[in-house]
């Protein structure tokens, strides 16, 4: 895939802002490291949960309240986890370990009651990635009486898997909402697909535990059975339960690809090299770049031309950069394709943030060389993932309990009791049993009545 037309001239217009780009250098490992650190601290700026009177662990919102919905929070502490452990700069790690920990929930499964009420398997399941990521990356352990980063994260994966989580429609996937009542209850996403999937090949890798490969297997083979994954490896948005998931929604959104990938390069790394997962890691990948990264630079096709992008999708970009620089760790193969790309990108990330007061602010679109007005946590996190994931050679792989990981697990967290926000689809024998109830209840009420009316007589 090629830009338009009107995008003729990027190259230019890359090398001549790039020397503008005065506080955003990438030509060796301490000017990223140093790039990293002031994009580092805008993006944290946008963070207000350390203040006296705040919620910890969140941005501003939801809306109305501010811009930013629960899971968004969840993603940045995954991009300064990977901020942390590519430039060894331990500035924000308190702050990490508070906010997630605050945000852990009443069942230690990132279902804290604030939000159960808006909550998706997505929204969760952004949270458990970025437990998973700190028990990967060696992430300081909390205090032994809290929840362990590799327990959060299996918790999440085992509330997911449970049976209150799947059902028939479809033949079977997660649905997109958890609560019964909430708008999307009725909708199988790839994105919920993707976290359950990604956090299932993760874990089989980290703790050898076939039973999570299994599960990515599933969910791998229900994508492409329910037509989300085509021949060609595209990863289409998600479809209604009511429509046995045949209306297709075929909007292509980065982050779908690229947590595909990621869990992808995880299998392919737990199976030694497995020919049939190498070949889904190559065709995905390719399709990634011919999609995403027309010209080398990432872009966000499904709204990036006419700049509808919701605040969510602001923040694509950053985890594609993020996933795409860890698979070359995981799935070495991979690293000739990527890294090229990587770099070409960042350079423009970097040469369009030349906005604000202090001539350093970051917007979107990337491609254009030019700072677009577009600012926010999500367009500041996706120029500094860019930026410090160039950093990825000199990072230590993501370990597993066999190879130096020091987080704790736990195989029963996340089995409580019936997820109480969940509700299956009511049968033929739910609605006769609820009419011969209300029934019941209708025939009691008049009768009751019709002896407080007698007595009155």
């Amino acid at each position: 895939m090629k830009l338009p037309t009107v995008r003729v001239g990027t190259a230019l217009l890359l090398t001549t802002h790039l020397a503008n780009a005065a506080y955003y250098k990438l030509d060796s490992d301490d000017a990223i490291r140093e790039s990293a650190r002031t994009l580092a601290f805008d993006l944290m700026s946008y963070y207000r949960g350390n203040e006296t009177g705040q919620t910890p662990g969140i941005l501003p919102g939801p809306p109305p309240a501010g811009d930013y919905y629960w899971w968004e929070a969840g993603a940045m502490w995954g991009a300064m986890i990977d901020y942390w452990q590519f430039t060894g700069d331990d500035t924000y790690n308190d702050v990490v370990m508070e906010a997630m920990q605050f945000q852990v929930g009443e069942g230690r499964d990132y279902m804290p009651s604030n939000v159960t009420l808006s909550l998706g398997n997505d929204d969760q399941g952004f949270w458990g990635m970025s437990a998973m990521l700190a028990a990967e990356a060696n992430f300081p352990n909390p205090p032994e009486d809290r929840p362990q980063w590799l327990a959060l994260a299996q918790a999440v994966f085992t509330t997911q898997a449970a049976p209150s989580r799947h059902d028939e429609t479809c033949n079977g996937g997660l649905r997109w909402q958890i609560p019964f009542a909430n708008k999307g209850f009725n909708y199988k996403n790839s994105i919920s697909q993707g976290c359950f999937f990604n956090l299932g090949a993760r874990l089989a890798r980290y703790t050898g535990n076939k039973t999570y490969a299994d599960w990515a297997d599933r969910t791998w083979d229900w994508m492409v059975g329910v037509n989300f994954i085509d021949d060609k490896y595209n990863i289409f948005d998600g479809a209604h339960v009511e429509h046995n998931c045949t209306d297709i929604n075929r909007a292509q959104f980065s982050y779908n690809n690229a947590v595909f990938l990621l869990g992808a390069a995880y299998m392919y790394n737990y199976t030694d090299g497995d020919e049939t997962w190498k070949s889904r890691v190559e065709g995905l990948l390719q399709n990634t770049i011919d999609v995403f990264f027309p010209d080398d630079i990432a872009y966000e096709v499904a709204c990036e031309p006419r700049m509808t992008c919701t605040t969510d999708m602001l923040s694509f970009k950053g985890y594609v950069a993020r996933w795409l620089s860890t698979m070359t760790q995981v799935a070495p193969f991979t690293a000739e394709t990527i890294l090229p790309v990587l770099r070409k990108s960042a350079e423009a990330a970097v040469a369009q943030c030349t906005g604000g007061e202090s001539g350093r602010e970051c917007g979107f679109q990337w491609w254009s060389g030019t700072f677009d007005g577009s600012v926010g946590a999500g367009q500041t996190m996706n120029v500094l993932s860019a930026v410090s994931s160039l950093l990825i050679g000199g990072a230590k792989a993501p370990v597993t309990n066999a190879t130096g990981g020091t987080s704790q697990g736990d195989y029963t967290a996340g089995t409580a009791p019936q997820d109480p926000l969940t509700m299956k689809p009511l049968t033929t024998g739910d609605k006769a049993g609820a009419g011969i109830i209300t029934f019941l209840l209708l025939a009691l009420s008049v009768s009751m009545f019709a002896w407080m009316s007698l007595g009155d007589a």
